[in-house]
Formats: structure tokens, sequence, C-alpha cells
């Protein structure tokens, strides 16, 4: 049976570490019901419409997940038995494929990989066909995600509807050496306070993801036009009803026309680059791009620009012995060209920000990957 649209059903969306109150803003913003921020993202009560327009609008999170069932799980027999109770037909084909995501914590089933496995037979086995037709395992380009997460004996059970994570917003040329990712660029615009009618200017642009996503935000372009989400390929799809959704939000996309995003790097081809990611979103007209060192920007003495960048953190860009004066070079050359700019920049270490020398700014920790950053917003 296709999945009633206007039925409430508890969602979870998913972030980066730390960006946590950035999305429960953006989620409150969708106006939608008993929206509230967890520990990695933020759960709120809603309909597979609000699902479609929460993996279309949102630029900070990384999975939009329909929550099934929360049960008492203290065994495999439960575990079984609850999954293929589930009307897996809503979500799967018989003949399609699907993956499943485990994980487990303080639990009396505590391997991932078994949980995965005892997950996919009871799928299977609820969806088996009289002629033995049967969904099939597969990890790449799978038509649905189910995500197992088992704390405490305790299993919640979700059908992931995004599918490929929505850092991929599907705009992206050219790769660069250590793009950050989308998601995360979004959180540094989203957190600082440019106005969108301002300058806005990375030194160190790289691939220019930073800038793009400042576009998208500028221009009120959802980050979620650009590609196709999971939910479009499950059983009874409305995918007119998809394409009005998708058509309104075109329709609203539009830059400010005397806008300009200004992005330097030392580099020929991240410049090249970056300039062939502007193309791909359509406003490369408002992008102002050029092979120059970040450190000699032209800066205008009361522009009352937006600074954005992210900081090289010394791991698979810039050489360790330089980094320390490249920060103190940018923020003196900041300090005394910038005053009353505002600025959002991501950087790997605590050490890092009090070598800019900035007075006074507010820190929010972020997980970029690996790494543990802190990103920096304030007032020159």
């Amino acid at each position: 049976m296709p999945i009633g649209m206007k039925d409430q059903t508890e969602h979870f969306v998913t972030c980066s570490p730390g960006i946590e109150p950035v999305l429960h803003r953006e989620v409150r913003a969708l106006g939608f019901s008993k929206v509230e921020q967890q520990v990695g993202g933020v759960k709120f009560l809603g309909s597979m419409l609000d699902a479609w327009k929460a993996n279309l609008e949102l630029r900070t999170a990384i999975r939009v997940l329909r929550r099934l069932d929360r049960f008492p799980c203290p065994d495999e027999k439960t575990l079984y038995e609850t999954v293929k109770a589930i009307d897996w037909s809503q979500f799967l084909a018989p003949d399609g494929s699907f993956f499943v995501d485990a994980q487990c914590r303080q639990s009396s089933l505590d391997h991932s990989q078994f949980i995965a496995q005892r997950t996919k037979d009871a799928v299977v086995d609820s969806l088996r066909g009289d002629d033995g037709a049967r969904p099939s395992v597969a990890k790449e380009n799978a038509d649905l995600r189910i995500h197992v997460h088992l704390w405490k004996d305790r299993c919640t059970l979700s059908v992931d509807t995004s599918g490929d994570s929505l850092h991929k917003r599907g705009w992206r040329k050219y790769q660069g050496l250590a793009p950050v990712a989308e998601t995360i660029a979004a959180a540094v615009v989203l957190q600082s306070k440019w106005d969108c009618r301002a300058p806005i200017v990375d030194p160190f642009c790289g691939s220019g993801t930073l800038l793009i996503e400042a576009a998208l935000i500028a221009s009120d372009t959802a980050p979620g036009l650009f590609r196709t989400f999971g939910f479009e390929k499950w059983p009874g799809h409305d995918a007119w009803a998809w394409a009005k959704v998708r058509s309104d939000a075109q329709a609203r996309a539009q830059m400010p026309k005397k806008l300009k995003l200004f992005g330097r790097d030392h580099e020929h081809k991240h410049i090249s680059g970056a300039q062939k990611n502007a193309e791909s979103i359509g406003f490369s007209e408002n992008f102002d791009l050029e092979v120059a060192d970040g450190l000699e920007f032209p800066w205008k003495k009361g522009w009352g620009a937006t600074i954005v960048c992210n900081m090289p953190y010394g791991m698979r860009v810039g050489n360790p012995e330089e980094l320390d004066q490249l920060h103190k070079d940018f923020g003196s050359s900041l300090r005394t060209n910038c005053s009353r700019y505002d600025f959002s920049i991501l950087v790997g270490t605590r050490q890092f920000a009090h070598l800019l020398g900035f007075q006074k700014w507010e820190s929010l920790p972020i997980q970029n990957g690996s790494l543990q950053c802190r990103l920096l917003t304030g007032r020159l």
C-alpha cells in the first residue's frame, strides 16, 4: 500500500556533530510540528510531504529518517519478528534492492553486522513472493536504505527518505583537493551575520563550496533542486505531486542582481573548477573569481562585507610549519583593513583561533569529517 501523504510520523534529521543548533533553526523555519533538537540531529513530526520538503530545503541536514517503530529488543527473535511484521511493500518492491545500516551500543545484541543480517532476513521473508521473487541487497544505488539503531536494548527502526547523503547536492563539477562538505559550508554561511546583500568574500576559496552555498542561500534556491532522492524509488510515489513541489521551489529562486561573491585562490585549477561549479547553479555572473593570494585581497574601507573561509588545517592542505604564520598574517590583514566586516571562519584548532588575534568571537565546535574544528563568528 502506498504511504498516506498526510499521515503524521516521527522523523529524525541527522547532521554533522556541532551543527544541531543551525539545523534546528532551519527545521523550525519550515514550520514542522514538535521540532526538538537532539544529539546528532533534529526530530520533528510530519507527513510524507514534510519529508519531501525537508530533503529539498534543508541545507545542513545529512539524512531525513522516517521512523517506523521503536521497541524493546532484548534478543534476535524480537528483532526478526518485529521487523518482519512491518509492511515493507510501502517502501520496496518484491524485486527491489535495499541496504541495512545497523548501529548498537550497550545492548544484548552487540554485533552490528549480525543485527544488519537478521534485519535483512526479516525484510526478505516479509516480501518473498509465492513465485520466489525476493528483494536483493545492494550497498550502492539501493532502492531503500534501512537504519537500525540499538541502545540499551531499545531498537529504533527507520527508513531513509534521502537516498544519497544530502551533502551530495548534484551541482559539483569540480572536486578539488580538500573541499569542505556542502552541509558544513552552508552552516558557515548561515551562522554568520550576512544579510545576503552585502559582498561576501572567501580569500581561500578552493573549489568554491562556501560561495556556491552562499549563492544558493541568497537566491533562496533549494539545495536539493539538482538531485534525486530515495523516496522517489518507493512504490506508489506520487511523481506528479513531487514535480509540483519542485517546480514551486524553482519558481521562487532569484538572485539579488547586485550581489557579488568574491573568491581567491593561488591555484589556477581551483579557480577554473570553482567557475565551473558556479556555472552549474546558474548564477556565475554574480561571482568574481581570481587566481591570487588571499592575503593580498583588495579590501575596501567601509565595505561592510562578510568574510567566510575554511582555513587550511595541515592535514591534506597546507605545510604545518607555515600554518601558524598564515593564521597570524591573515588575522593581521583583517584587523588592519576590515573594520566592521563580519566574519565566519572555520579553523582546525583552538590555537589557530587565537593566532588570528581577534579581540572577541563566538566559537561553535564542529566535526568536519574526522577533524574536530571550530567555527569562529563575529565582527571586526
